[in-house]
């Protein structure tokens, strides 16, 4: 028994630290394990909820391990990380601040801190949106694969008449946030209301979460929007676990399309 706990906490593990979901094949060489061994775990670990399966035959874990490590870390290293650059952030623009991360295509708000201006766009934690339409999902998107991203332009569904949802332009966009480091959206989850992010990077380069301002289209405007970017870059720095991340991942970038 105790064997067979520690080989699922192997495939945990190795799916955790994945940017990607990964086959019964490559997770069993992974491990050591037999395929047919790792294919009964990850079933009974799809059972209780703490790795989803995706597209042809792969899995990945969930988001169980964060609401998991959450209630065990009360703290949270991502948050108590993030915590008082989104103060900063917040005091300087006025506007809400925003920590999300990415599960599958949608973005979950973990924590937040409201500005002075208290929006009616902000979202409470635990909030779930999708991420093609949204900042911080738009913010982490554009680091993801080519493949992930082709799927997702495939994908695309309006959510008010602002919304991308033409595939070349939505892959061009995403181009242009890899190249420039952050995201912008105007009315496209909620109308009138607009955002602005950037990716917080882990030890490893990968991508761990997104920070974002976000406000009225009134207050995140024109010659505004510029000041704002660069502000949330400097946040997102702040707040990533290795720095010049950004640097580091856009020495080996390559062209999406």
């Amino acid at each position: 028994m105790n064997n067979t706990l520690i080989k699922g906490l192997k495939l945990l593990e190795v799916l955790a630290y994945q940017v990607r979901p990964m086959g019964v094949t490559e997770l069993a060489a992974a491990t050591g394990m037999p395929k047919s061994g790792a294919h009964r775990l990850l079933q009974a670990l799809l059972d209780e909820s703490y790795v989803v399966r995706r597209s042809e035959g792969s899995y990945a874990a969930s988001m169980k391990l964060w609401e998991i490590a959450s209630a065990a870390l009360p703290g949270f290293d991502l948050c108590r990380r993030a915590r008082p650059v989104m103060e900063a952030l917040a005091s300087k623009t006025g506007e809400t601040v925003h920590l999300a991360v990415l599960d599958g295509d949608q973005v979950v708000y973990v924590h937040k801190v409201v500005g002075r201006n208290k929006s009616d766009s902000s979202a409470p934690v635990g909030t779930r949106a999708p991420a093609h339409c949204v900042a911080t999902g738009k913010a982490m998107l554009a680091f993801k694969t080519k493949e992930r991203l082709v799927k997702a332009a495939s994908a695309l569904r309006p959510i008010t008449n602002c919304t991308i949802t033409d595939p070349d332009a939505f892959l061009a966009q995403m181009q242009t946030i890899r190249r420039d480091g952050y995201a912008v959206t105007t009315g496209e989850w909620r109308e009138g209301f607009s955002g602005v992010a950037a990716p917080i990077f882990g030890q490893a380069g990968e991508v761990i979460a997104a920070v974002s301002i976000s406000g009225s289209c009134a207050t995140i405007s024109g010659d505004r929007i510029e000041k704002l970017a660069r502000q949330v870059k400097a946040s997102a720095q702040q707040a990533s676990g290795s720095r010049p991340t950004f640097l580091n991942v856009m020495r080996d970038w390559q062209p999406i399309a």
